[in-house]
């Protein structure tokens, strides 16, 4: 499926990007031969793959949780410019 270059202009306007007349054209090629590629793959026989099936082995790996120390509450908010009830205090957003 090869793009247009009114395409590549359509999509670039909807996304607020800019390109020159040379940029329009290599992103044509280029995304059109990401879609060649996609239809390519659309084509072949997947009925004996599984749907949660990887190309590579993959298992989750868990690690025992582990107390560490961390900063206490006085120095985090020792370099607050204001702070309230153990918090950082920052103005209001929505009123």
């Amino acid at each position: 499926m090869s793009l247009i270059r009114e395409d590549v202009t359509y999509v670039a306007n909807l996304a607020r990007l800019e390109f020159s007349e040379d940029e329009v054209t290599a992103l044509a090629d280029q995304l059109g031969a990401v879609l060649d590629y996609a239809e390519t793959l659309s084509g072949l026989d997947t009925s004996q793959i599984k749907a949660t099936e990887h190309v590579l082995a993959v298992q989750n790996v868990f690690r025992e949780d582990e107390i560490k120390s961390c900063l206490s509450n006085e120095d985090a908010l020792a370099n607050a410019p204001e702070s309230e009830a153990g918090c950082f205090k920052v103005p209001r957003v929505m009123e």
